[in-house]
């Protein structure tokens, strides 16, 4: 456990631009891999080439051309999935990591590690958008049952890298994303190859990838840290759009989402060194959660310990559930999650998630 914890300081010391003293490097990449984040430490490789050994050099920098060649496989399965789509007259929302494709230069790709393509379309788009998949080759691997919360398909073939992940709303519960109103201003159309699509701006998809990580993959119930998509967070910080921090917290105003977004910005400046607004990380609760967090991703057996932490927020959580039923009162009085809660959440944080710590 002590290994674990010494590994992960020092691989975020690494995504801050520092060389560790006395560095592990068969453990810090050893964690790099469990986190998907190996070729996104590329640019630090090259950076203190000389400082951290040649073999240590040359295997992120083997990692990092696979995965850039992974990648443009990637890209030419978008390319050709958004052509046909628009072919049958849908514009496609792109999500997640998907929208690298279209914002970031290629020399970077090879930078976040894929494993699928995740799309939305309307409602009233999925028919044409699976004729269009269909016509292409691909066939159903996985469809939500009929009493799942969130609809969604993954499509697969078997000349692809990846699948794809059809979607028809945003990730996480929909009433988080009550305060963006009309969320049209919130995207704009990018051209991908001969086809178009809309990509959200990165204030946007800062808050899209914070609702996925801490709600819908459960994050901040059970206190994992993603630690690639905390990286792209930052990444969106530094990017030439960089992120709109009164309008991302326009975004989320209620208690509960503000505390989930401030959790993640607290990581974002301790462990990455990102120069975050001193307003949005100086809470309490927010930085109780990463003191829990971070206690967890160096001491694994803390994950069961600290669970009941969840009370926390757990009124917050209720309130909003009752504000999106017209009428409903599920806030109002304190009270504890139900067991079948409970026994969920435990299950869920005995499991070892991919990129996740």
């Amino acid at each position: 456990m002590a290994e674990n914890s010494r590994s992960f300081t020092q691989l975020c010391a690494c995504f801050r631009g520092c060389v560790p003293k006395r560095a592990d490097w068969m453990s810090l990449l050893g964690l790099a891999n469990e986190t998907l984040t190996t070729p996104a430490l590329m640019e630090f490789a090259t950076r203190f080439e000389d400082q951290i050994g040649e073999d240590v050099y040359l295997y992120i920098r083997e990692i990092f051309e696979r995965n850039v060649a992974r990648n443009d496989r990637f890209a030419a399965q978008l390319t050709e999935l958004v052509a046909a789509m628009n072919d049958r007259g849908v514009t496609p929302v792109l999500l997640k990591g998907a929208t690298m494709f279209a914002t970031t230069a290629r020399m970077r790709w090879g930078s976040r590690i894929m494993s699928d393509l995740d799309v939305m379309v309307l409602p009233d788009q999925i028919d044409a958008t699976l004729d269009a998949l269909f016509a292409l080759g691909y066939v159903e691997h996985f469809l939500t049952p009929p009493t799942a919360k969130k609809w969604y398909i993954e499509l697969k073939r078997p000349s692809d890298v990846g699948m794809v992940d059809l979607h028809r709303e945003l990730p996480g519960p929909a009433f988080f994303y009550r305060s963006s109103g009309d969320t049209k201003p919130h995207f704009k159309m990018m051209p991908i190859g001969r086809g178009r699509a809309y990509v959200p701006s990165a204030t946007y998809q800062a808050l899209i990838l914070i609702i996925h990580d801490q709600f819908q993959d459960s994050d901040y119930w059970i206190g994992n840290i993603d630690v690639r998509h905390l990286i792209e967070l930052r990444d969106l910080v530094i990017s030439p759009e960089g992120i709109d921090w009164d309008a991302l917290a326009a975004l989320t105003p209620s208690k509960l989402a503000r505390n989930a977004l401030e959790t993640q910005l607290v990581a974002l400046f301790r462990l990455l060194g990102v120069d975050v607004p001193a307003r949005m990380r100086s809470r309490f609760v927010p930085r109780l959660q990463h003191r829990r967090r971070l206690a967890q991703a160096r001491f694994s057996l803390l994950r069961q310990v600290l669970l009941p932490m969840v009370i926390l927020d757990y009124r917050n959580y209720r309130t909003e559930l009752g504000k999106s039923f017209s009428g409903a009162e599920i806030g109002g009085k304190w009270r504890l999650p139900k067991i079948d809660t409970l026994r969920f959440l435990l299950a869920f944080s005995r499991e070892q998630r991919a990129g996740k710590v």
